[in-house]
């Protein structure tokens, strides 16, 4: 969700040559990483960590697996979506609220119709217009407003599903773990969260966008737009994807989790955001200095990565120094760092396409990131409708990496945590148990 040079620098860039890899289906290599060919000649490297599982522990899964619908765990997810002429957007929250004893909720509502009303541009009025009418009558609103507030939307989503959310544990073989990282990044971003997760026994799935680290780097702009890269995704999810999946996204890979939980609503269990920015639609920015002639993005990208790279950590100390020089986490070419720039294009996933998930979500935020105003990230939990935001004091943009204990220690809390049990439910329940009698 960064459309601007503040947004889109990314998590990092330099302007090393690629490894790059020969056109197979699917190869797994001695040094534990897959290969696979999601389009003819476009070959992505992926992280496949697979644990083994005890019998004692697929009796558990098996067990948990048979509960009921109506169990703990169940959210009735309702909101009404209005969107009207003006621009103008009114969310109705009507399903249950989500409390947890773990982690912090920003919006802190606790009144289940509660209405979040949100003022979208509208290309047709200017500021100016539609304060006009007002300030020409003295900020009285003329005859008629009245009406006019209570016409008919032009468009309404009505979002009325049951969902489970359960506690996701390294024993279920059910689960896996998607860690997708951003603009100039690889895989190695998420070394400490692979190594953590991969320990306690979870399935977990990495892999490199075209072009970056060990993937295959087109020469041809196209390849890199949002919707090349989100059918990446898709062909890599379709593939290692389980029944319970956990999507977690850093900085532009945020948006490619949001297309995947959009899409497979009843596959992706929670989605974790980190450095997201606001839920708005992606469009480039026609001045930015990615927008500069390839051959003079080249000349000057040197200077620009070390730059951009020390913006990208809170200290730099001698283990932020040493990130820096870390040659395998960032690996990407001028040609493909502007290509990615200026293809990240994406209308539809504006404030309403974020507000239609129902999948609950943790938005991890660095205090000190200079990309990423945590006042977008606080915009994105007021839209969503289950979401909790953490804001670590200590991190900026590559908090993973800044601060490897807090944000596994805070991840693996949400992957254990399933809401309380509603007053709907215990009611449900009493009434199950009254008839069983």
């Amino acid at each position: 969700m960064l459309t601007s040079i503040t947004d889109g620098i990314l998590c990092c860039i330099t302007g090393r040559t690629l490894n790059m890899v020969g056109a197979i289906d699917s190869v797994e290599s001695s040094d534990g990483y897959d290969y696979i060919e999601v389009k003819p000649g476009r070959v992505l490297r992926v992280k496949h960590i697979v644990p083994a599982q005890t019998a004692a522990e697929e009796k558990e899964e098996e067990e948990e697996e048979g509960l009921p619908l109506s169990g703990k765990g169940v959210v009735h997810c309702k909101r009404k979506i209005s969107v009207y002429r003006n621009g103008q957007v009114v969310i109705e929250n009507l399903g249950d609220v989500v409390r947890s004893e773990i982690l912090h909720c920003r919006n802190g509502n606790t009144d289940p119709s509660s209405t979040v009303e949100i003022e979208l541009s509208d290309p047709n009025v200017s500021p100016s217009q539609a304060n006009g009418a007002n300030s020409a009558n003295g900020g009285v609103p003329e005859q008629g407003t009245a009406k006019r507030r209570k016409r008919k939307p032009k468009k309404t989503v009505v979002i009325d599903c049951k969902k489970r959310i359960s506690s996701c544990k390294g024993t279920h073989r059910d689960v896996a773990l998607f860690f997708i990282h951003g603009v100039g990044g690889s895989l190695d971003i998420w070394k400490e969260q692979l190594d953590f997760f991969g320990k306690l026994g979870y399935e977990v799935v990495a892999p490199d966008l075209a072009g970056h680290g060990s993937s295959t780097a087109p020469k041809i702009g196209a390849a890199y737009t949002f919707s090349a890269l989100a059918e990446d995704m898709r062909a890599i999810f379709k593939r290692y994807g389980k029944k319970r999946n956990i999507l977690i996204g850093h900085s532009y890979g945020v948006s490619f989790c949001t297309f995947l939980a959009h899409e497979y609503p009843d596959q992706v269990h929670k989605v974790v955001m980190i450095n997201g920015g606001g839920p708005t639609a992606l469009e480039p920015s026609l001045c930015s200095i990615f927008n500069l002639p390839t051959c003079v993005l080249h000349c000057i990208s040197p200077c620009l990565v070390w730059s951009f790279l020390k913006a990208a950590f809170a200290r730099q100390g001698a283990k932020e120094k040493q990130l820096l020089k870390d040659g395998n986490a960032f690996k990407v070419t001028s040609f493909v760092l502007r290509a990615m720039m200026s293809g990240q294009y994406w209308p539809e996933g504006d404030e309403v396409y974020h507000a239609e998930l129902t999948v609950p979500v943790l938005l991890v935020h660095g205090m000190h990131d200079k990309f990423v105003p945590v006042d977008e990230d606080q915009r994105m939990a007021e839209i969503l409708l289950i979401a909790f935001l953490k804001v670590i004091d200590e991190g900026s943009h590559m908090v993973m990496m800044e601060c490897p204990e807090t944000v596994n220690t805070l991840l693996h809390e949400f992957l254990l945590w399933e809401p309380e049990v509603t007053t709907s439910e215990k009611a449900e329940a009493e009434q199950t148990t009254e008839n069983n009698k």
